[in-house]
């Protein structure tokens, strides 16, 4: 795996951060931790770990993203979540999917995937923003808000993202879509976050990414 860079956003995650990067300690890849420079609790709870702290310029999930997939050097990357829910299992195998396709996409919602974590609002959600992304933008993706994809860094870095926060979920797929590049899926199973809260409103978060299909779709954004 020395190919591959784990990309991390880890936003008040000082409980479950250090958890997760004792998982993966074994794995022979690298780990950037992408963090506002004033989240004192997380940098300190890594500060014995072997990986690398950048530094966010703005706020924002979309923005950490962004600004962890332009600073990899390798050929592929991962998005990683600090929380615990993402089973590093699954990585050898999305790993040697992408060499044929730009984009492995994990799925709660195939055969094989589950989550211990959904509530009904969230899966409903899901299910809703899958559906509409795939009629409107002719996708074929089952779980478009989970955010566990690997991909070729050279096709992350393509293209143009530009959302610093949640609607980056699915700026990756639509971009993607419309710039001819291809993926696929496999079943995971999400666990259970080890400490914290969540980050996502699912109300206000949500209201957001539709405003911002829509516009994607009218070729607004």
């Amino acid at each position: 795996m020395r190919d591959l860079t784990l990309i991390i956003p880890a936003k008040n995650e000082a409980e479950s951060l250090p958890a997760v990067l004792n998982e993966i300690k074994s794995f022979n890849c690298k780990k950037k931790i992408i963090l506002e420079e004033t989240d004192y609790e997380t940098i300190e709870s890594i500060k014995n770990f072997d990986c690398e702290i950048i530094y966010q310029n703005h706020k924002g999930y979309g923005d950490a993203l962004r600004t962890g997939i332009q600073n990899v050097d390798t050929e592929y990357l991962c998005i990683f979540n600090a929380d615990g829910s993402f089973d590093p299992i699954y990585l050898k195998e999305m790993l040697k999917k992408c060499e044929d396709c730009d984009y492995v996409f994990a799925t709660r919602y195939s055969n094989g995937g589950g989550s211990e974590d959904d509530t009904f609002l969230t899966k409903f959600g899901n299910y809703f923003f899958s559906t509409f992304g795939n009629i409107l933008f002719s996708l074929k993706l089952s779980d478009i808000l989970f955010t566990f994809i690997l991909g070729k860094k050279i096709s992350f870095q393509s293209l143009n993202l530009k959302s610093n926060d949640f609607c980056l979920c699915v700026e990756i797929p639509i971009n993607a879509k419309r710039a001819g590049q291809n993926y696929c899926e496999i079943p995971s199973q999400e666990r259970k976050r080890i400490a914290g809260t969540k980050k996502v409103n699912e109300f206000l978060d949500g209201f957001k990414i539709l405003i911002f299909m829509i516009q994607k779709f009218l070729k607004i954004k």
